[in-house]
């Protein structure tokens, strides 16, 4: 008997560092794809990562399947951009904010410096647009780096982050240097969603549509467009790959300009994902595209 009470005193103890390991497994919706692959970079693999938004769908007017509602009410954490980015998504989040079974939703854009003058919109944002905040932080890499600490520290994990800021800091430094010597500093974008990106490295986005990218100017505005990027001397206006081209090449029309494909990085199609791309190298593929259509050296 003398034996066997203090081998059932040592299960009882593994039994219960079991069960904090699994309360330590977090469940994380995040809202989309670049906050999603920070999250499973610094979350380690005992976390389940869910992206709400499918693989080639543009996420700004997805609307919330039961299914997913029902994950946002379950997860341990939400991570998600507000400022109406995704509204369906900041509904269900505030529907369940003070349920029990909802740790915590995060808005991963309260707290970044929107700094730079009309930061993160249109250099001139189309006539009739409503200015909005821009939420496509993630395209400025320093920035990103501080959402990953804060994922990080949300996940009670503070220290995970460190390789991610180091990988972002080494990314940082790549864009910063390969578009140091351009002949052209404007770059013309179908929707204002470059607005970080461009500050980041002294940049100056001329966009045809306001932050929403299913939003298009007014005739008049588009005159006005057209004529601005006529004198910025622009060679290349930029399209999108989960939206229409549509008035990018109305535009590129109108100018004599050419087209050229710049990820905002909204999400990743399923091609993408099967081919092995990510964040850093659609960034890097982003680079590229800049420094041919801008005449970097």
């Amino acid at each position: 008997m003398r034996r066997v009470i203090p081998l059932l005193a040592a299960l009882a103890l593994l039994a219960g560092c079991g069960s904090d390991d699994e309360r330590d497994a977090r469940s994380v919706v995040a809202a989309f794809y670049p906050l999603a692959w920070a999250a499973a970079q610094v979350a380690g693999e005992g976390a389940e990562i869910v992206n709400l938004t499918p693989p080639g769908v543009e996420p700004h007017d997805l609307e919330l399947s039961p299914r997913d509602v029902e994950r946002v009410r379950d997860a341990d954490l939400v991570l998600y951009l507000g400022g109406g980015f995704m509204p369906a998504l900041e509904d269900a989040v505030a529907d369940h904010q003070n349920a029990v079974d909802l740790l915590e939703g995060v808005d991963l854009l309260e707290g970044v410096t929107d700094d730079h003058g009309e930061a993160g919109h249109a250099e001139d944002e189309p006539e009739g647009e409503e200015h909005a905040l821009d939420p496509h932080v993630w395209l400025d890499p320093s920035r990103f780096a501080a959402i990953a600490r804060r994922i990080a520290e949300e996940l009670g994990l503070p220290a995970a982050a460190d390789g991610l800021v180091a990988t972002l800091e080494e990314l940082d430094t790549e864009l910063a240097a390969g578009l140091a010597d351009c002949e052209r500093r404007e770059i013309v974008t179908s929707h204002a969603a470059f607005g970080y990106l461009a500050d980041a490295y002294g940049l100056r986005q001329i966009a045809l549509a306001a932050v929403s990218p299913e939003s298009e100017p007014s005739p008049r505005a588009l005159e006005r467009l057209v004529a601005e990027v006529e004198e910025s001397g622009a060679t290349t206006v930029f399209f999108e790959t989960l939206v229409s081209p549509r008035l990018a090449e109305t535009v590129a029309r109108e100018t004599g300009a050419r087209t050229a494909a710049l990820d905002p990085l909204e999400g990743l199609s399923g091609e993408q994902l099967d081919a092995g791309e990510s964040y850093l190298t659609v960034m890097r593929e982003n680079l590229e595209t800049l420094r041919e259509a801008l005449g970097c050296r």
